[in-house]
C-alpha cells in the first residue's frame, strides 16, 4: 500500500514543481555502461548542476527511484537504492541495483524532467554457467588421433571457448565450436579438439565472457604411450599380476591351513569328549551295580558254601545208622488177626520222618 502511494505521489510532485520553476539546470555527467554477473551489484552515477529540483532513475523506461531536492530519495523497489553526494559543482546521485537478474539488462536512464535533459547507459547482466571435459585422463598410443570434447552449459551470453596446451594457445583451426540456445534465455556451447599427440601433455579448455575477471577452465591429461613403453608396461603389468596372484594364493593357502587345523582340533576334542563321557557312564553303571549287589546281600544274606548238613555229617561218621524206609500210607493186616483186632486195638507206632534243615549264616 505504501509503495502504491509513493508511485501516485511522484506525478503529483512533478506537476506541482514544474510550472514554478524559474531555474535552468542540466546534467553535468551521466551514467556509463556496466556489465556484471547475475547476483552481484550494479552502480550508476548521475551528476546535475546546482539548482536542481528533481531527479528520476528509470530502468527500461520504468521509474525505479526518485530523488527530490527538498525531501531526498523516494525508493519504490527494494532492490533499487541510492547514495547521494553534494559538492560545490553540483549534486551526484548513485543508483545501486542489488542482486541483479538477467531481465535487468537494458537501458538505465537518468532524467531531471527538463526538455532534452536526460542521459542513459546500458546494463548487461551475464550468467556464468558450467564447463567440463568428460574424461579427466586419456591414454593414447603412437600415431593415434583423438577427439576431446569440452562442453559449456547455461551461459549468458554464449561463452568464447579457446584451447591451450602446456600454457600455449592452440590454433583455432584444430578445434570446432558450436553454440545452441538453452532454456530460460541461456546458451550452450560445444567445442571439439582433434589432435595426434606425440608426447604426454595437459590440455586446457577456457570459457570466457566479459563479466568474468578470469576465464573458467577445465583440464585433461593426455598420456602418450609409444610401442617400447607399451611393451615395458605390458611386462611390468604381467609381473605385477604374477606377484599379486602369488600373494593371493599364499593368503588363500594360509587360510585353508588354518581351517584344516581348526577342524582337526575340533574333531579331536569331540572324540576325547565322547571317550570321557563313555568312561563316566561306565563308571556310574559299575557303581550302581555294586550298590545293587550290596543291597541284595544285606537283604537275603549269602550262602555258606562250606557248610555240611548235620544228617550227612552223622551218616558219614556212623555208617551203620541207616536211614529209615519211607512210611507207607496203607497198612496190610493178615486175615487171622482181623478178629483179634476187633477185641484189642492195636496202637500203631508213630514213625517220625527225617527233616532236612538248612542253616544260613549271615555275614
Amino acid at each position: 500500500m505504501e509503495r502504491f502511494q509513493k508511485l501516485i505521489l511522484i506525478p503529483l510532485i512533478l506537476t506541482a514543481s514544474l510550472p514554478g520553476l524559474g531555474f535552468c539546470y542540466s546534467i553535468i555527467d551521466g551514467p556509463t555502461n556496466a556489465t556484471v554477473l547475475a547476483g552481484s551489484e550494479a552502480r550508476f552515477n548521475c551528476t546535475v548542476s546546482v539548482g536542481w529540483q528533481i531527479l528520476m532513475w528509470l530502468s527500461n523506461g520504468n521509474p525505479v527511484l526518485t530523488v527530490l531536492n527538498s525531501q531526498g530519495a523516494i525508493e519504490t523497489l527494494d532492490r533499487f537504492t541510492s547514495q547521494n553526494y553534494t559538492s560545490s559543482n553540483g549534486f551526484t546521485s548513485e543508483l545501486i541495483i542489488h542482486n541483479t537478474q538477467l531481465n535487468d539488462s537494458g537501458k538505465i536512464e537518468c532524467s531531471i524532467q527538463q526538455p532534452g535533459q536526460s542521459s542513459f547507459a546500458f546494463l548487461s547482466v551475464q550468467v556464468n554457467g558450467s564447463l567440463f571435459i568428460k574424461n579427466s585422463t586419456l591414454t593414447v598410443k603412437e600415431n593415434q588421433t583423438v577427439e576431446i570434447v569440452c562442453e559449456a552449459l547455461g551461459w549468458a551470453p554464449a561463452p568464447d571457448i579457446t584451447w591451450m596446451t602446456n600454457d600455449s594457445f592452440i590454433d583455432k583451426s584444430r578445434y570446432v565450436t558450436q553454440q545452441s540456445q538453452g532454456s530460460k534465455d541461456l546458451h550452450n556451447a560445444l567445442s571439439i579438439l582433434t589432435l595426434t599427440p606425440t608426447d604426454t601433455e595437459i590440455l586446457t579448455c577456457l570459457a570466457d565472457i566479459e563479466a568474468l575477471p578470469n576465464p573458467q577452465n577445465a583440464t585433461v591429461t593426455v598420456i602418450f604411450v609409444n610401442s617400447t613403453t607399451e611393451n615395458d608396461y605390458s611386462e611390468d603389468n604381467g609381473s605385477t599380476r604374477v606377484i599379486v596372484l602369488a600373494v593371493v594364493l599364499s593368503f588363500v593357502g594360509i587360510i585353508l591351513l588354518i581351517v584344516i587345523i581348526a577342524v582337526v582340533v575340533r574333531c579331536c576334542c569331540l572324540k576325547k569328549k565322547r571317550k570321557w563321557t563313555l568312561f563316566i557312564f561306565r563308571k556310574v553303571s559299575s557303581e550302581k551295580k555294586k550298590d545293587g549287589n550290596l543291597e541284595n546281600r544285606q537283604r537275603h544274606g549269602s550262602e555258606n558254601q562250606g557248610y555240611i548238613p548235620e544228617e550227612l555229617w552223622n551218616t558219614e561218621k556212623n555208617p551203620r545208622i541207616a536211614s529209615l524206609p519211607p512210611m507207607s500210607s496203607k497198612f496190610t493186616v493178615p486175615a487171622a488177626d482181623l478178629h483179634t483186632s476187633s477185641v484189642s486195638k492195636v496202637r500203631p507206632q508213630r514213625l517220625i520222618s527225617p527233616k532236612k534243615i538248612r542253616n544260613v549264616t549271615l555275614v
